[in-house]
């Protein structure tokens, strides 16, 4: 076998790895039955923003891929390109926790204001100028201020 051939299969074989680490560690994360799941962590959407913004390493660490429950005030609600989005606030104006809802939760979505104090389950995938989570749902509209 040439040079070439080997130096060609070994390419090969290091695309298939790396696609099928992504398939598997990110796409097939899909939480589908995220009401199912218990929340490894409660946390108020201030707290949330505030250890990202101290110590992002450190937060990663305890969050980061993890089921969590946070409770925060509404700061905005937005129903753009079929992606349903709240925004908790965070202790500074630059910074919110972003819950990008599942799409059968629009209707309860509706129902909601803002500055409404609620609770929302989802998947922690990190920090950007806000924390993310995905595959939200609601889990309590009804929490007393």
């Amino acid at each position: 076998m040439s040079k070439k051939n080997k130096i060609a299969i070994f390419f090969f074989f290091l695309f298939l790895v790396t696609g099928l680490s992504f398939y598997f560690g990110y796409y097939k994360s899909s939480y589908k039955n995220i009401g199912n799941i218990s929340a490894e962590v409660e946390i108020s959407s201030s707290e949330l923003v505030s250890s990202f913004m101290v110590n992002e390493k450190h937060a990663n660490s305890i969050y980061r891929g993890k089921i969590i429950e946070v409770v925060g005030v509404i700061k905005e609600i937005t129903f753009v390109n079929d992606r349903n989005t709240i925004l908790l606030r965070g202790d500074n104006t630059y910074s919110s926790v972003l819950c990008d809802m599942k799409l059968n939760q629009t209707e309860e979505i509706k129902k909601l204001r803002k500055g409404q104090k609620i609770k929302i389950k989802g998947v922690c995938k990190g920090f950007l100028k806000d924390a993310i989570l995905l595959h939200c749902m609601l889990i309590n509209t009804q929490i007393d201020e």
